[in-house]
């Protein structure tokens, strides 16, 4: 199975706080394939799927967040990952 790599930059004024957390659980939760984040592209890799666990990323404005992810839809996967933190989680 092929890994796919992907990394976003935060613009939002307030980095990965709750409801962005959220929102990049849900959109990671609509496909099949493991998805992992972290703020350096060596990790620590957190799952993207576990609220709880994204929201102790604690990313800041500015930071990256790289993504990567396995399976037969790893690649749409990180495209809407990648658009959903590119849009600034719909939030402003």
């Amino acid at each position: 199975m092929q890994e796919v790599t992907a990394s976003a930059l935060l613009t939002n004024k307030i980095g990965l706080h709750a409801r962005p957390s959220v929102k990049l659980t849900q959109t990671a939760k609509r496909f099949g394939s493991r998805i992992e984040v972290a703020t350096s592209a060596a990790g620590p890799w957190t799952d993207a799927k576990s609220p709880v666990k994204i929201m102790r990323v604690k990313a800041a404005q500015g930071e990256v967040l790289h993504f990567k992810a396995s399976g037969e839809d790893a690649s749409a996967a990180l495209a809407a990952l990648v658009d959903i933190v590119a849009r600034k989680f719909d939030e402003e």
